[in-house]
């Protein structure tokens, strides 16, 4: 290390890599636990899909609020307290047993998972403490934390779901929540030093930023992302059963998404250092919506599953080091963590729809086609909807209540 702030920066990226992992991970590999659920309760597909519906759509409420908290009074006993109440979520499932019960338990998983590792606490603590020469590679970094997680979650969930039962699977993960106490000490002490002092000053107000087109079209965007991420992690096991494929098959995917989404992460923090955010985004929905198109054109056979998966996943969460990038460069960092919450309570409003829809669908036409299609629909919105962007800072010289972040006419930036 050259320098003494570098050892720091390390630090604190890899302890919120690690929280991405045990969060995003648990969450993303819930979806091999839906069959062995609906099994032991009865509950139904569509009941079922409604309850992870919805804690998609309360872990994103919670997240403005979560980011307002430690924006105001730290984040570390913000995420100790999350991580106990991810771990009693996890332990209270196994014994649900209707879907009042089954809604509760999620509930608090939503809450607590928001509060324990969220997109937007994590990488609103990291931009503030990261100087700005670092802080893509750091929010990549950060980005393939989750990735990683659903790599080694994914396959290690499905082979303890095969070995001891759901039960005990599910009791292992709130084991692992745990680790978010000692993790929580990392941010116990603000690291922030002259560069991000003055980047504070100059941020914009939450207020001015919530009033700016800007912001939410790239918060549209985001949309799409949670619409197609949380479809695929719970409807794909459901897919790949249909196919009449192995069951094993479903870990092995999730685990191909995660390894993938690590070199996807890391290739997209370190590339907006210097390239374009906006038309880094722009690529990654037309390759989304080009993976779906050729899949859904495709027979599906295990290689072209495990493909799908590796197509997907240098895409899956590579979209987020470019928009957490964007709202850090057009509205400033003082309130980052409550800014990309909101953008994560659109994504899970997005997430809410594609999982509820993908059971309905299922249920009332027997295939997932309409949601294909929606996929490649909404990808291609999201890429028609950042045109307008300018990649440019919010003005620092004026009044705050006149930010800088406006429109194009002509659609470049």
């Amino acid at each position: 290390m050259n320098t003494p702030r570098q050892l720091p920066t390390l630090a604190i990226s890899l302890a919120a890599a690690v929280l991405m992992a045990i969060t995003m991970g648990s969450r993303s590999s819930f979806g091999l636990f839906v069959a062995p659920l609906n099994a032991a309760t009865g509950l139904g597909l569509v009941t079922i899909s409604f309850a992870v519906a919805l804690n998609q759509l309360l872990w994103g409420l919670a997240q403005p609020f979560v980011g307002l908290v430690a924006d105001r009074h730290g984040s570390a006993r913000v995420i100790a307290t999350g991580g106990l109440g991810l771990a009693t979520g996890s332990a209270l499932l196994p014994f649900v047993g209707s879907a009042a019960e089954l809604v509760l338990a999620l509930a608090l998983l939503a809450f607590a998972g928001a509060a324990a590792g969220s997109n937007g606490l994590l990488l609103g603590e990291v931009s503030r403490r990261v100087d700005p020469e670092r802080r893509g590679l750091a929010l990549g970094i950060v980005s393939a934390g989750g990735s990683a997680g659903q790599l080694v979650l994914g396959p290690t969930s499905q082979g303890m779901i095969t070995a001891a039962g759901w039960e005990s699977a599910m009791l292992g993960l709130a084991a692992l929540a745990l680790l978010a106490l000692p993790l929580a000490l990392m941010f116990r002490t603000p690291a922030r030093g002259p560069a991000a002092a003055a980047e504070d000053r100059t941020s914009v107000p939450v207020r001015d930023a919530l009033t700016s087109p800007a912001f939410w079209l790239v918060t549209g965007g985001f949309f799409v992302c949670g619409f197609h991420v949380s479809f695929l992690i719970s409807h794909m096991p459901g897919v790949i059963a249909d196919c009449g494929l192995p069951a094993g098959l479903a870990g092995w995917w999730i685990a191909v998404v995660g390894l993938c989404n690590i070199i996807g992460s890391l290739i997209a923090g370190a590339a907006i250092r210097r390239g374009s955010m906006r038309r880094a985004l722009m690529l990654l929905y037309a390759l989304r919506a080009l993976g779906v198109a050729a899949f859904v054109a495709l027979p599906k056979t295990e290689w072209v599953m495990l493909g799908f998966a590796a197509w997907m996943g240098f895409t899956y969460m590579a979209t987020l080091p470019p928009t957490v990038g964007l709202i850090g460069k057009l509205f400033g960092l003082r309130h980052m963590a409550t800014m990309v919450g909101v953008v994560m309570l659109v994504h899970q409003i997005g997430a809410f729809l594609g999982v509820w829809l993908g059971g309905i669908v299922l249920i009332h036409t027997g295939s997932y086609d309409w949601m294909w299609h929606a996929d490649i629909v909404l990808a291609l919105l999201a890429v028609a909807i950042h045109l307008p962007l300018v990649e440019r800072p919010a003005a620092r010289a004026t009044p705050p209540s006149t930010p800088e972040a406006t429109l194009s006419p002509a659609g470049a930036g």
